[in-house]
């Protein structure tokens, strides 16, 4: 669902989709050595995650219809019970408002570090109305189920980012340490690469 979501948009924007991290990743690199600071692979990685993770939010909320009408919908939970649970338009218009918002509440949580869930609460309503509004500006549909959905995926990644931090507190120092960290960046990427490398292997073929 999700994933197939992607693989289309990465079709039409991989062109622009490299020209921006290659020129991202050495603005950075020249960044922090004119700036004296340390390279962090596993942070500087997480930085570039979070930037693509944006962008493609954008596209995805843009560039992609979820909803079967346009205009108005004001009436909570209208278009959510219309869906059968386990339909391709459940997982596609309930689950995906969902999980395409659970790693903006968690990067919310990681680069704020509120000490309440108001301000999460907040952005993630503020970015949902916006994205709404765009939508409806562009012929789309102003929903408010959609709303409630993407609200109800920033909660759940915030959620997740105050449940792992507990767990990382309660982890031995070497788990903490940007080493352990970078390891598992490497493996992380390799494992990317190889995906990547398989998947447009089999696009360009």
């Amino acid at each position: 669902m999700i994933v197939e979501i992607i693989h289309k948009i990465m079709n039409n924007i991989w062109p622009m989709l490299v020209v921006f991290i290659i020129s991202l990743a050495f603005l950075r690199f020249f960044y922090l050595q004119n700036h004296h600071e340390k390279f962090c692979l596993h942070k500087e990685v997480g930085y570039l995650v979070s930037i693509l993770y944006i962008w493609l939010l954008f596209e995805i909320l843009t560039n992609t219809e979820t909803n079967s009408f346009s205009g108005f919908n004001l009436v909570p939970f209208k278009e959510i019970f219309r869906y059968e649970v386990g339909s391709t338009l459940f997982n596609y218009n309930v689950l995906g408002n969902i999980l395409i918002f659970i790693p903006f509440g968690y990067l919310f949580g990681e680069y704020v570090n509120p000490k309440t869930i108001i301000p999460v609460l907040i952005t993630g309503l503020a970015t949902s109305i916006t994205v709404e509004l765009v939508q409806f500006k562009t012929g789309r549909c102003f929903d408010i189920d959609d709303i409630i959905l993407n609200i109800i995926g920033t909660i759940i990644g915030y959620l997740l980012y105050i449940g792992l931090s507990a767990i990382n507190r309660r982890l031995p120092d070497i788990f903490k340490s940007d080493t352990f960290y970078n390891i598992i960046t490497i493996i992380l990427l390799i494992l990317f690469g190889i995906y990547i490398f398989g998947y447009w292997g089999v696009i360009f073929k």
